[in-house]
């Protein structure tokens, strides 16, 4: 198979594959509730997702487009479940922040600087969820396996870009694929902690 056509199929499998995270997440909050999981990192989600969509019909690349696009119904369903209206504090500096690293960058030097600005803002995105993975012992919302997902996903979307010559998005999403893979070992040292703690106090009860 020429490799042309292998790295578009990687971004036809990254479509696939960033679909499975949020699902991943969606159910663990569902079923175990939103405990540990940050509504700023999550409202950034739905703001870069849209970012995203806006700059894929701008590339007329549909996998960019269905990148976001699949997975957009899950963000909002999660925010939702957040209710990030009762924080609106941390709503107001959601927007404000994507405003200043994606929409003001792309307005002053086009679409590479809105990607390089979203590039910020998705590492920075995934702060607030460090720092409740820190500062929050009870993780139980968080899955773990959503955030690996996010790191395959992003894999093979910088194989992708790398083969369109979209090296803005590379870059982007590099960087987006490391910090995933913090909050994912990150989440899986607090996971094993509670899984320690609960066996403990098991033993001494019995």
């Amino acid at each position: 198979m020429h490799y042309h056509t292998l790295a578009l199929n990687f971004g036809w499998a990254a479509v696939v594959v960033g679909l499975f995270g949020p699902w991943a997440q969606f159910q663990r909050a569902r079923r175990l509730g939103v405990e540990g999981v940050s509504s700023a990192t999550w409202v950034l989600f739905v703001l870069v997702g849209g970012f995203w969509i806006t700059y894929g019909i701008a590339a007329r690349s549909w996998e960019i487009i269905l990148g976001s696009l699949v997975v957009l119904p899950l963000q909002v369903a999660i925010v939702i479940r957040l209710q990030p209206w009762r924080q609106m504090a941390v709503l107001a500096r959601s927007l404000a922040f994507f405003v200043i690293v994606c929409v003001l960058p792309t307005l002053t030097w086009g679409w590479v600087g809105g990607v390089y600005g979203s590039g910020v803002a998705v590492v920075a995105n995934r702060g607030p969820q460090l720092i409740e993975l820190v500062r929050e012992q009870d993780a139980s919302g968080v899955s773990v396996m959503s955030w690996l997902l996010g790191v395959a996903g992003t894999m093979l979307w910088v194989a992708y870009y790398q083969d369109v010559h979209l090296w803005a998005a590379m870059v982007a999403t590099t960087f987006a694929g490391l910090a995933n893979l913090s909050i994912a070992v990150l989440a899986a040292w607090r996971h094993r902690q509670a899984r320690r703690d609960l066996t403990t106090s098991t033993v001494f009860a019995a």
